[in-house]
């Protein structure tokens, strides 16, 4: 009768294991496939921790475009929410509808020196469409430029 009781406990403790590790390994895996997105005023505020990665949107701002290196394949710009500017640096071909004025996001971090590194643009779309995201920002930055600005 005591074999039996500690068999089934066994199981039971196995059963409870098993599920402690799968949940913990779902868990993992949402924390490395979150990409969290921010505005530039957030970015310059300090809201972001070192050495995050995160997705920054807003505007490529109208004069900001540098290209470097061979055939462009280095370029610096300002993103901005028309509030506050971040300097963005990408290495790398950049997506045909990619210019000035244009909505924009961009993976990647900031710096040691306040500069965002991007590993990827993300401006894959038509004349007309804006990421959603970017687009909320834009409008919440419209909507509280006096309050947020002005700070």
């Amino acid at each position: 009768m005591l074999a039996h009781r500690q068999q089934r406990l066994a199981i039971v403790l196995f059963i409870l294991f098993g599920t402690a590790v799968a949940v913990g390994l779902v868990l993992v895996a949402l924390d490395e496939g979150i990409n969290v997105f921010y505005t530039p005023t957030e970015v310059s505020s300090g809201m972001v921790p070192e050495n995050q990665n995160f997705r920054i949107g807003g505007m490529v701002k109208m004069g900001s475009v540098v290209k470097d290196g061979l055939q462009g394949a280095e370029v610096n710009f300002l993103t901005t929410d028309f509030c506050n500017d971040v300097l963005v640096s990408y290495s790398g071909p950049l997506p045909d509808l990619f210019r000035e004025g244009q909505g924009v996001v961009a993976d990647g971090y900031i710096d040691n020196g306040g500069v965002f590194q991007a590993t990827q643009i993300l401006a894959k779309h038509d004349e007309n469409y804006m990421s959603a995201e970017v687009k909320a920002s834009l409008d919440a930055a419209e909507e509280h430029d006096a309050e947020v600005c002005q700070q």
